[in-house]
């Protein structure tokens, strides 16, 4: 969906908000950053009380004045996770793509997809493909993921509707929820030919310090050099890598 002109400036305004409280000390109130921005005062005050109600921004009772929210708080954690994450696992993407000479990614949930926050490919041909977004129900790593969430989440995803990107992709929820209690009982998750016709894939978990699943570790190729035949090889391949990010990240493998 394309946003207006409008819609566009008020985003680039809230942000600019945002930017200014965390720049300020403390607290600010809506004429010093109105002034600051150069925006009228009304305008300072609806965007502020729109923030204020997604959590971004507080108000003090007393003062007026506003402070950056416990929300941004929450996701500069999760930010600064998701980096930390990237730059643990990158010596062991890199490692595995050299030992299994194939493309090796890290995958994180990230709303309703699979986001690639780190990348490997072993011939160094490759496109980097960091930042993509990747369907939950028709990738390894994406059943990795969804296995990891309550049945009604794979409910609400299927009222949405799952788009069938290949012959091989599974649309029907019964089915995708027979195949994610298979990736839960067996530790990994695999595609063939379910997202792009000619790529298979595996992928294992990545275990944060409580045994929950942070993240999905894959191994890709195209061309048919992941047959059914190899899956063992390259899971117990890709479990090693993952087990070592686990512990990176001062995570517990689960079962361990």
């Amino acid at each position: 969906m394309m946003l207006d002109g409008n819609a566009v400036r008020s985003v680039d305004r809230a942000a600019s908000l945002l930017i200014a409280l965390g720049e300020a000390e403390g607290e600010a109130g809506v004429t010093e950053l109105a002034r600051r921005l150069g925006l009228h005062k009304s305008t300072a005050s609806r965007l502020l009380a729109t923030l204020q109600k997604r959590g971004l921004v507080e108000q003090d009772d007393d003062s007026g004045k506003y402070r950056l929210g416990l929300e941004v708080v929450r996701l500069g954690g999760h930010a600064e996770e998701t980096l930390d994450l990237r730059s643990i696992a990158m010596p062991q993407l890199e490692g595995l793509a050299r030992l299994v000479k194939e493309t090796t990614t890290l995958e994180v949930l990230e709303d309703d997809a699979a986001l690639v926050v780190a990348y490997s490919d072993a011939s160094g041909n490759g496109r980097d493909r960091s930042g993509r977004s990747l369907p939950l129900h028709a990738t390894a790593p994406g059943k990795v993921l969804l296995a990891n969430q309550a049945e009604r989440e794979v409910i609400r995803l299927s009222k949405v509707g799952f788009t069938p990107y290949t012959s091989h992709t599974i649309v029907r929820v019964d089915l995708l929820l027979e195949e994610l209690a298979r990736v839960r009982k067996r530790g990994f998750a695999t595609a063939f030919g379910e997202f792009e016709p000619t790529v298979n894939a595996v992928a294992v978990p990545v275990f944060d310090r409580r045994s929950g699943i942070v993240a999905a570790l894959e191994v890709r190729a195209s061309g048919g050099r992941i047959p059914p035949s190899r899956v063992p090889e390259l899971v117990a391949q890709a479990r090693e890598a993952a087990a070592r990010i686990t512990a990176g990240i001062g995570g517990v493998v689960a079962g361990a």
